[in-house]
């Protein structure tokens, strides 16, 4: 059962943030033997003075692989992990859903909190309705809003950078494009246009890539490295280059 688990406002400010949380959390469902990890996504939310948040206002998405159909297992395990994890002062949501029975109405939820204020009534409602777990864990709760936005949002397939991604924090130096597709979970190597590159097409893969999440896919995407063709190489975007996927 593939299934989409998010987390929300797990931080304060001294504390490690959301998207480690869910690395974190993800590793320990694995160690669990509860499912396997396809990847984590960070999705920015809206950025306003009437919203409280830690620092970015994101909420950190794990796309999963369910072992035997253990969703009642998992989501007490998440409970779990969160009512100990979790920040003093956080105020943790979680949200899990099955990942073909995300509604249309939940993506464009997480859509909307990217563009206006919403509030943890409007997301339960909606959590009820389309018969989603959704609660709070630590707090005021808060976390309810990000939480069933990022599961939105990761259904709908085109938003958000992956934090976590199969063999990808381990790459170091240049790789062939043809390699990072072998033996990483990066769907497609492409320029900043959508085109993707030859198999032999070499990329500067450091500082680590962050591969965004378009048409459902895990997209690292690249630009020229310094010329104006293919044989003078390719080199990741910048982190502040994505930051608008």
């Amino acid at each position: 059962m593939r299934c989409l688990i998010c987390i929300d406002d797990t931080d304060n400010l001294e504390s490690r943030g959301t998207g480690f949380r869910a690395r974190q959390l993800g590793a320990r469902l694995a160690e669990a033997g509860l499912g396997r990890l396809r990847g984590v996504t960070r999705h920015q939310l809206y950025v306003h003075p009437s919203i409280p948040y830690t620092s970015h206002n994101s909420s950190a998405c794990l796309d999963v692989d369910l072992h035997d159909d253990r969703l009642a297992d998992a989501r007490e395990f998440c409970r779990d992990y969160l009512a100990t994890e979790s920040a003093d002062g956080s105020d943790a949501g979680l949200c899990l859903a099955v990942f073909d029975e995300v509604a249309d109405e939940v993506v464009e939820f997480g859509r909307s909190a990217k563009e206006r204020i919403l509030t943890r009534e409007q997301a339960h409602e909606l959590a009820g309705r389309h018969r989603i777990h959704l609660e709070g864990v630590t707090g005021d709760r808060m976390g309810v809003i990000g939480a069933l936005a990022g599961v939105g949002l990761r259904r709908g397939g085109h938003d958000g950078r992956f934090i976590w991604l199969k063999g990808v924090r381990e790459l170091t130096g240049t790789a062939t494009a043809g390699t990072l597709l072998a033996t990483t979970g990066i769907d497609s190597v492409e320029t900043v246009d959508g085109q993707p590159l030859p198999a032999d097409a070499e990329v500067m893969v450091d500082p680590w890539p962050r591969p965004v999440l378009l048409h459902g896919r895990a997209v690292l995407l690249t630009e020229a490295n310094g010329g104006e063709n293919e044989r003078s190489g390719w080199r990741i975007l910048s982190k502040e280059a994505i930051r608008r996927y």
